[in-house]
């Protein structure tokens, strides 16, 4: 069974990182993945999005996979179902992320012993925005 990194080493992961790919990020403003990932940019992460079906999200060129993404990848912010997210672990490890995180109410056992497999810390049931506002206030 999983078990996330303490706090203080999910804030250790926040500070250090800059580049977050956020897979599943939807283009409407009302969508949950849409609103974490502005506040996350707005506190200065550089957003990736990563969905095959948009163009540009919240000014940034939109991939349509992880693999497609031609610069190094901090975070891999997964905003799809738990049953969508072992081949997003696979890809993770293979673009050569350093975490793997699955929002809030995702949790994929298999997709988190992928991703710990091929080095990533894996991050599972948490919103990175939550984390990030109490561990990290900056911005």
């Amino acid at each position: 069974m999983h078990e996330n990194p303490s706090r203080d080493q999910i804030k250790e992961i926040l500070k250090q990182a800059e580049t977050v790919a956020v897979v599943g990020l939807s283009d409407k403003p009302d969508r949950t993945s849409y609103m974490v990932s502005e506040v996350m940019q707005k506190k200065g992460y550089t957003i990736i999005p990563v969905n095959p079906n948009a163009e540009e999200i919240l000014g940034q060129k939109s991939y349509k996979s992880l693999k497609d993404i031609p610069q190094s990848v901090d975070i891999v912010n997964v905003f799809r179902r738990s049953e969508y997210t072992q081949p997003i672990a696979k890809e993770a490890v293979e673009i050569g992320a350093k975490v793997f995180w699955l929002q809030l109410g995702i949790i994929n056992e298999e997709s988190a012993q992928i991703a710990k497999d091929g080095g990533l810390k894996v991050i599972m049931d948490r919103c990175i925005k939550v984390e990030d506002s109490i561990l990290n206030p900056k911005g």
